[in-house]
């Protein structure tokens, strides 16, 4: 039968294998082949783990633009091999000076931003964040960096499937509200599979930074792009707000689950939620359970309701109000919410406790032949942001703010300056008994991620699995991104589960086809102690895992 482009859009059934990539001098794993790629020439050409993820960032922002790009944040974890210490870089940005909850309230707006407004734009900062992480942990200059992004801009390259599906989506509901919205589309229309696209003006920015660094983006002509555009649509952000912005290195956050260490960024991003879930699941004895068995799920369900729960009021800028993030991962707290647990019945709606005494992404790992390794993650949120793109730029402005309460006294409400709760959180394993490097990880997809990670972490740990393995196995998700919802079921999960998890009481439905984006997109490395890297790319996304020999 003759090849028809138009049957690659049939709902994919998802039922293929892969086997994990194996390799010894170096590895990337990413959403998109082109970013694998061009993390490994870095890595070939000398670079370090952090040039290896930037390389891929910035290709993901040219060959996935409805997830990520300059327009968005990012955050990194990064192992160094010669120290053993594990730094933590926020690339995210805040709120423009003049956004306050009084000029909010003013104007009408209840609980909550609309999703895509103007006032849910927050400075961008991907393009300080890929800066400052090549700064301090790379070997190359950012020319080299974004040489492979800025080649594959001017000479295009084809769409994937599974993004073709989501650009078109994005197409319609977002890229229409301003006039550059065409420098994302073809004629009108987003890229079907297949189709080479090129962006020519995101290739120039690219070129700006390479030449000048991140002051090419916060300054200059870049940053007025960004402001009118904001300002055109009713926004606050100005030129002032840009030029003040600067990524923080903060201490990263750890656990220890069974022998493993596992680290995560601090607040304002939700890491926290995975962690507070690892620490009352630790209590149960889950390898005594069958993987996808409906008990070890209902537990790990509670567990997550109960960390959701928490994460939803205590995360935000621990800059502008005090985050007890010692105490919620103390270990007698931990036992306190586990013993809220009951083992055989669902609470759908559990409280936040008091731990004082008186919220669409590209992740991507790289590790490097030193053993040195950076988990990376890069965002718009809502696939396209808001689909405001600034003249001449190529690229989308996210609208994370749309994660700020907008209830006063709360500690996200939201405030000049300020950075909201954030969902996109990249994941590091290391062994407890000689803080070797185990794995950097990380499953994309908003509200899903802390769920993926304890996921992908009882998996690895508990299971014993490799990492496609890992990241082959069906997934849940507690749909409404806090402590209640219902609990969506991948396709493929045993119908034994699924009767179980509704005798518990839980309410489920299952997700198929495109929809099983819900579930996120995830990649791994393992290192193992003789050095040899195993790596897993989810089935779920267009990508796969490099190595170098």
């Amino acid at each position: 039968m003759p090849y028809n482009p138009s049957m690659i859009f049939n709902e994919p059934e998802f039922n293929s294998r892969r086997s994990p990539v194996l390799a010894t001098r170096g590895m990337v794993a990413a959403s998109q082949t082109q970013a694998a790629a061009a993390g490994v020439q870095l890595l070939r050409a000398g670079g370090s783990a952090a040039d290896a993820a930037v390389a891929a960032a910035a290709v993901l922002n040219v060959t996935e633009p409805c997830s990520t790009g300059l327009g968005g944040d990012c955050f990194a974890l990064y192992f160094d091999a010669a120290t053993g210490n594990v730094t933590a870089l926020n690339g995210s940005g805040r709120a423009p000076a003049a956004l306050t909850l009084e000029l909010l309230q003013a104007q009408g707006f209840g609980e909550a931003l609309p999703e895509l407004h103007a006032h849910t734009v927050t400075v961008p900062g991907a393009c300080a964040g890929w800066c400052d992480l090549v700064a301090r942990h790379g070997r190359q200059p950012m020319s080299a960096v974004l040489a492979p992004a800025i080649e594959l801009a001017e000479r295009g390259f084809p769409v994937a499937p599974i993004t073709a599906h989501s650009w078109a989506a994005g197409a319609l509901r977002q890229l229409h509200r301003n006039a550059a919205g065409a420098e994302l589309l073809i004629d009108g229309q987003a890229p079907r599979a297949g189709q080479v696209f090129r962006n020519p003006t995101l290739a120039n920015t690219l070129r700006q930074i390479a030449t000048h660094g991140p002051g090419a983006f916060y300054h200059g002509q870049i940053a007025r792009a960004i402001a009118r555009t904001v300002q055109e649509d009713g926004g606050m952000l100005t030129e002032a707000d840009l030029a003040g912005h600067s990524s923080t290195w903060d201490t990263p956050l750890h656990t220890r689950y069974r022998n493993v260490d596992v680290w995560e960024c601090p607040p304002n991003g939700q890491g926290i939620t995975a962690l507070l879930a690892l620490n009352i699941l630790s209590g149960f004895d889950v390898r005594a359970t069958d993987a996808n068995s409906a008990q070890r799920w209902h537990l790990m369900i509670e567990s997550l309701r109960l960390a959701f729960a928490d994460a939803r009021w205590y995360v935000a800028d621990p800059r502008c109000t005090t985050v007890p993030m010692a105490e919620l991962l103390s270990t007698h707290y931990a036992a306190r919410r586990r013993s809220l647990i009951n083992t055989l019945r669902a609470n759908t709606a559990p409280a936040r406790g008091t731990p004082t005494s008186s919220s669409d992404t590209v992740y991507l790992c790289a590790v490097d032949e030193a053993g040195n390794a950076c988990s990376f993650i890069n965002s718009n949120y809502s696939g396209f942001g808001t689909g405001l793109v600034p003249p001449g730029c190529g690229f989308t402005l996210q609208n994370r703010g749309h994660n700020f309460s907008l209830e006063p006294g709360h500690p996200n409400a939201v405030a000049p300056h300020k950075r909201p709760y954030h969902t996109i959180i990249p994941g590091m394993l290391t062994r407890a008994a000689d803080r070797s490097l185990l794995a950097p990880f990380g499953v994309m997809g908003g509200f899903m991620q802390p769920q993926g990670h304890l996921q992908v972490v009882v998996s690895l740990v508990d299971d014993g699995l490799d990492p496609q393995a890992a990241l082959d196995q069906p997934r849940f998700c507690i749909t409404d991104g806090a402590s209640g919802g219902d609990v969506a079921l991948e396709a493929g999960t045993p119908l034994q589960t699924i009767a179980g998890l509704e005798t518990f009481g839980h309410t489920t439905r299952s997700v198929h086809g495109y929809s099983r984006s819900l579930f996120g997109r995830g990649q791994i490395i393992v290192r193992q102690p003789d050095g040899v890297l195993w790596g897993g790319s989810d089935p779920r996304a267009d990508g796969c895992a490099q190595g170098l020999e």
